[in-house]
């Protein structure tokens, strides 16, 4: 039998140590992670402890014979570092170890492009991917001018690695119009929803944290859930109706990770700021994950970074039936959320106090109303019918006598 399969890139990590141990080895099992989400596989890992990285070969002149000497003990086609490398960092470190040099951010980048599926998504890849390599164009060795393919070199753009600045900025501006095209198109859809007064719950978290299982779950929707990184990249509403047909918009949004490159964030911008938009936060916490604080951190900081303060946060303590009943009760609210819920997706486990307490949410946000409205006065309720929710109307000689809720906003219309 002919073995056709691809042959996996083997890969050594490279890390530099700036914080404690404990969090440069997380680090690095999170980068075997998305190696491993590449195709990759990853064969070794080591790091060296700095204060910060060298600035022209990311590590020690004996590191990287360390490395060297490691890398070729393991068979390693590579190494990726658990940075993003400047252009002089990887073109120096190529020069001295004599093969393919990888970052963070290529691997991130390269499991983007194999994951985008609709025009927005492989639009948003292709912009990273060249604002990354416009800068580094004459700092890219081999691992710009590899022609068998491998981590960094998938997605729109692979025949035009060696193409000069000229064109690839001409590339970015022509993506940078076709993407503004779709941010106009998404904020006429944002705003058609909007005029429909539902309510938007965005589902934000780390990736992996099982956010698009929740929205699967609670919905009855087949959003793409894999127990993968970066799994899902489109942000998807679905509509959940609560009780009494109380309806909620909710979003799934694209999974945040540590060291998200800045590429990302701005070329996704329009599609994370989803949360930016919406009514509620609802945050997705793997807290089966060792580091659940570090990445429940992570995630505030870059809703901070894209402006989204002062919503309303629902944290979700997701995957409760992997943690035994001791680590159960280590658990303390999230001091920044307005509401911690221990869940699990998988079992159902808190999904009804979940329901409730979005029931809670939407109704605190309208008034209720109890009035006999004049013949005179229909007008007042279709406003009520049309923004709001009638109970009951009953017809009377003198009137309509009608019960109900409306939004706070629309409140004084209809008195």
């Amino acid at each position: 039998m002919i073995e056709t399969a691809q042959k996996k890139e083997r890969l050594l990590l490279v890390a530099v140590n700036t914080a404690e141990e404990s969090r440069v080895r997380a680090s690095l099992e999170e980068l075997a992670l998305l190696v491993d989400t590449a195709g990759g596989e990853a064969v070794g890992s080591i790091y060296q402890n700095l204060d910060h990285p060298i600035s022209a070969t990311y590590v020690g002149k004996g590191k990287i014979e360390e490395i060297r000497q490691l890398a070729a003990q393991l068979d390693a086609d590579g190494i990726v570092c658990d940075d993003e490398l400047t252009p002089a960092q990887m073109k120096n470190l190529e020069q001295e170890l004599g093969f393919n040099v990888l970052d963070r951010t290529m691997v991130i980048l390269d499991i983007f492009a194999s994951r985008a599926r609709s025009s927005e998504g492989k639009i948003q890849v292709e912009l990273a991917q060249l604002r990354y390599r416009a800068n580094r164009l004459t700092g890219m060795g081999q691992s710009m001018s590899r022609l068998g393919g491998g981590i960094g070199t998938r997605g729109p753009g692979e025949s035009k690695l060696e193409t000069d600045r000229r064109l690839i900025h001409q590339r970015i501006g022509q993506l940078k119009s076709e993407l503004e095209q779709v941010k106009r198109t998404r904020e006429v859809t944002r705003k058609r929803r909007n005029d429909t007064h539902i309510p938007v719950a965005a589902i934000v978290g780390y990736t992996n944290a099982g956010k698009s299982s929740l929205l699967n779950k609670l919905t009855g929707s087949e959003v793409l859930a894999e127990d993968k990184l970066f799994a899902t990249l489109d942000p998807t509403t679905r509509l959940l109706s609560l009780g009494n047909d109380e309806p909620l918009l909710m979003t799934d949004t694209v999974g945040f990770i540590d060291k998200l490159p800045h590429h990302l964030i701005d070329a996704f911008r329009s599609t994370l700021e989803e949360a930016k938009h919406a009514d509620l936060i609802i945050h997705v916490v793997d807290c089966s994950n060792p580091e659940h604080e570090t990445q429940m951190q992570v995630v505030y900081q870059t809703l901070k970074e894209l402006g989204v303060e002062g919503k309303p946060i629902f944290t979700l303590m997701n995957k409760q039936d992997l943690l035994s009943e001791e680590e159960k009760d280590l658990f303390e609210r999230d001091m920044q959320a307005d509401r911690t819920i221990e869940i699990s997706v998988k079992d159902g486990t808190g999904l009804d106090e979940l329901r409730e307490v979005l029931l809670s949410f939407l109704r605190n946000r309208k008034k209720y109303v109890e009035r006999l409205y004049g013949y005179d006065e229909m007008g007042k309720i279709q406003l009520l019918r049309k923004y709001g929710q009638i109970v009951t109307e009953e017809y009377r000689d003198d009137g309509v006598a009608v019960t109900g809720y409306v939004p706070n906003e629309y409140y004084n219309q209809i008195q």
